[in-house]
């Protein structure tokens, strides 16, 4: 069967929304066959000079957001015994680099449980995948002084 596309806008970051825009998706289209977890945010800048906050979002939009939406769907695949989940990473979730903690931090993380769930998912015939490239052009915003928001990469 085709299916009409749907646009449904999600932040990542917002943990909070990510259970209904899942069960909004469900209510339309049934099941989810592949998810792309393909969402980043990124900062760069020593250890020191990057806030408590700032790191809280990073590891917001880069692990517990995708974590949070792969959760929320999974239990539609596994009673379905099938599906795809699969996370775009970055080869910092498997090396750290200077200037780059928070943004690798939680790429490694990520990797950590996506590596989990994949051999939790084996005996659902569940697969899940995770790709690491290495650095890709991303868009970038320069910052005006002491605006942390206007330096994250998207």
């Amino acid at each position: 069967q085709t299916y009409a596309p749907k646009l449904i806008l999600l932040d990542i970051s917002d943990i909070s929304c990510i259970q209904d825009v899942a069960k909004e998706i469900l209510n339309c289209y049934g099941c989810v066959d592949i998810l792309i977890n393909n969402a980043s945010m990124k900062v760069k800048g020593a250890v020191q000079s990057i806030s408590l906050e700032l790191d809280k979002k990073i590891m917001d939009a880069n692990y517990f957001g995708p974590i949070t939406l792969t959760k929320a769907i999974l239990p539609n695949m596994i009673s379905r015994r099938t599906g795809q989940i699969v996370l775009i990473n970055s080869i910092q979730g498997k090396i750290g680099i200077p200037f780059r903690a928070a943004y690798a931090a939680s790429k490694h993380a990520a990797v950590g449980f996506f590596d989990c769930l994949r051999a939790e998912m084996e005996e659902f015939d569940i697969s899940v995948s995770t790709v690491n490239p290495t650095f890709i052009c991303s868009y970038h915003r320069q910052p005006a002084p002491g605006n942390w928001e206007a330096s994250i990469w998207k």
